[in-house]
């Protein structure tokens, strides 16, 4: 009878620990998770049906508490302090106790497109990562960036709960981050120097329709979501190119999550769709904002990069839809990349200098939402072109220091009336701080363009060192 008793006793406080507590929370919200600093962060789950659920955050000496609801569904806002490398923990109770520990506060930022971003630090089969070893040997130096990998997950509807947890940063853990987020994670860091915390939920070969609900895309006259939404068959992923799916999969479940801003590297499969890509992507960022419930959270898109698409400039029309982007969405900014790419390369896709992509959009957002001005982060953009004779002159914003170099640049065409492009010579006007350009089979020149072709590496940059933006002066 001793031992009967002992053992009902020892069932009784294995049936009290966290592994079986009442309160249930998300995979999001983990162990070595980063918290928005200085918010109102969003945190919910499920608990026992109309039970209060208790809420003590370790930096705080008040409790939350709030009401589950019929279906046992709660949800709670908690302020958060400054930035701090101290781990904290969150105690959760219903009755019964769980708790989050090993948490920082710190900024969060949300990274997602397609395989561009999701390319890991161990790269893909066949295409490396420059630098990786490097960075994933080291990677136990960066104790305040913390990683949630988001599983690849379709579905016909919303759902609400993605699969991802909390990652600290090691070289074990490494390998599979984003190269792209985790190089934005390791400079805002080192100048912020606060824990950073990334959310990364990308899907190699996903289309801008894939990360809208379908309330929206169903209303697009060249997408047939009875036809293009497929349930694949068991054990199997679904196909990439599928609208909705991301969008109810992936995206809307964590939309719960405070973040400090979106990072958005897509563009590639919606080669050959230039003409809708700008509308649907500043579709896609209001309804983001909206469903986030955040106001107008920066968005940050990379321009892609140059690639043998085959025929046609299809390559060079959708870089120019993104940054007709950049330039209608409010609070957003675009990473030039036209000169991240080797020449070797033509065929890649997946290019393997990301830490600079990564560099590039830390510089975006330190300029543009943390307030380092000093920090460059605007790109030469085309502003005007006047004919003298045979010459183009070429002026340009965000130059206002020049270029370089001031000779051997590469990159321009130029044509006549016969809508012909021929390779230009370009020369500084270092005065003027002009491009002149110039070719002998074009006396009479109507229009230039600056690699805008599918793959064109061009080299022109202002003095620091930010490249020029692929242009034309025609709308041939």
């Amino acid at each position: 009878m001793k031992r009967l008793l002992t053992g009902l006793c020892l069932l009784s406080l294995l049936g009290s620990g966290p592994a079986q507590a009442k309160v249930k929370l998300p995979e999001i919200l983990s162990d070595n998770m980063v918290l928005q600093q200085q918010a109102e962060v969003n945190l919910w789950g499920t608990a026992t049906p109309n039970a209060n659920v208790h809420i003590s955050p370790s930096w705080s000496r008040e409790t939350i508490t709030v009401q589950a609801d019929s279906n046992g569904n709660w949800t709670a806002r908690l302020t958060t302090p400054s930035a701090s490398y101290t781990p904290q923990q969150i105690d959760f109770s219903d009755g019964e106790h769980t708790r989050l520990a090993n948490i920082l506060i710190g900024e969060v930022w949300f990274c997602t497109g397609q395989s561009n971003m999701e390319m890991p630090l161990n790269g893909f089969w066949n295409c490396p990562i420059e630098n990786a070893n490097e960075t994933i040997a080291t990677a136990g130096e960066w104790k305040g960036i913390r990683v949630a990998t988001i599983a690849k997950t379709g579905a016909l509807t919303p759902q609400e709960e993605a699969k991802g947890s909390w990652q600290e940063t090691n070289p074990d853990t490494a390998p599979w981050f984003s190269a792209t987020a985790f190089s934005f994670a390791q400079m805002l860091n080192r100048v912020l120097q606060v824990p950073v915390g990334i959310i990364s939920c990308a899907w190699g070969g996903s289309r801008v329709e894939g990360w809208l609900p379908e309330e929206i895309v169903k209303n697009y006259p060249d997408v047939d979501l009875k036809k293009e939404i497929q349930a694949p068959a068991e054990g199997q992923e679904w196909n990439y190119l599928t609208p909705t799916v991301m969008y109810n999969g992936m995206l809307k479940p964590l939309s719960r999550y405070t973040i400090k801003g979106f990072l958005w590297y897509q563009g590639e499969s919606n080669v050959g769709k230039h003409d809708t890509y700008t509308e649907r992507l500043k579709t896609m960022v209001d309804r983001w904002r909206k469903d986030f419930a955040q106001g107008e959270l920066p968005f940050y898109l990379v321009e892609i990069a140059p690639y043998d698409y085959g025929e046609g400039i299809g390559g060079a029309l959708l870089r120019e839809a993104q940054f007709r982007a950049a330039t209608t969405i409010a609070h957003s900014g675009i990473v030039c990349t036209n000169d991240l790419v080797y020449p070797f390369e033509k065929p890649q896709i997946h290019p393997c200098q990301k830490r600079e992509v990564g560099n590039r959009l830390a510089y975006l957002a330190l300029n543009k939402t943390y307030g380092y001005h000093s920090i460059a982060a605007d790109y030469p953009t085309y502003r005007s072109m006047d004919i003298h004779g045979d010459t183009a002159e070429i002026t340009f914003d965000n130059a206002s220091d020049g270029f370089s170099p001031w000779s051997g640049i590469e990159g321009f065409e130029i044509a006549g009336v016969d809508r012909t492009f021929h390779p230009a010579t370009a020369t500084l006007d270092t005065n003027k701080k002009t491009i002149l350009v110039k070719s002998d089979k074009v006396k009479e020149p109507v229009a230039v363009r600056y690699c805008f072709r599918n793959f064109q590496i061009g080299n022109l940059k202002n003095h620091r060192g930010m490249p020029v933006i692929p242009f034309r002066t025609d709308r041939w």
